[in-house]
């Protein structure tokens, strides 16, 4: 099992939205992340900075690679782009993370 850590930043005022919008996530979307591997995704929020920090869980062998040419994906990306800071195309700005503590 892979795990790994990035930031996305949601813009000013959109908390609430943006929880609705993943609390009504679309099960096509759901199974896509399970297909391309993903078990365990978490999105938390840091409400002074706007700041959201994301944990992935994905097994060996994923290919979530793969997720951004799934017509799926880029609906939610368009979904998704007046809430958050996006690329060109409409995938959030994700800036990975480096694990420098673990106590397991």
């Amino acid at each position: 099992m892979q795990e790994i850590a990035f930031t996305m930043k949601l813009k000013v005022g959109f908390e609430q939205e943006y929880k609705k919008r993943h609390d009504e996530i679309w099960e096509e979307l759901s199974l896509a992340l399970y297909d391309a591997g993903v078990r365990d995704y978490a999105i938390y929020l840091d409400q002074n900075s706007g700041t959201l920090f994301a944990v992935q869980r994905r097994i060996d062998g994923h290919t979530i690679d793969n997720l951004p040419d799934l017509p799926i994906m880029k609906k939610w990306w368009a979904f998704m782009a007046d809430i958050m800071e996006t690329n060109p195309d409409n995938s959030p700005v994700v800036v990975p993370l480096s694990c420098v503590f673990r106590n397991t």
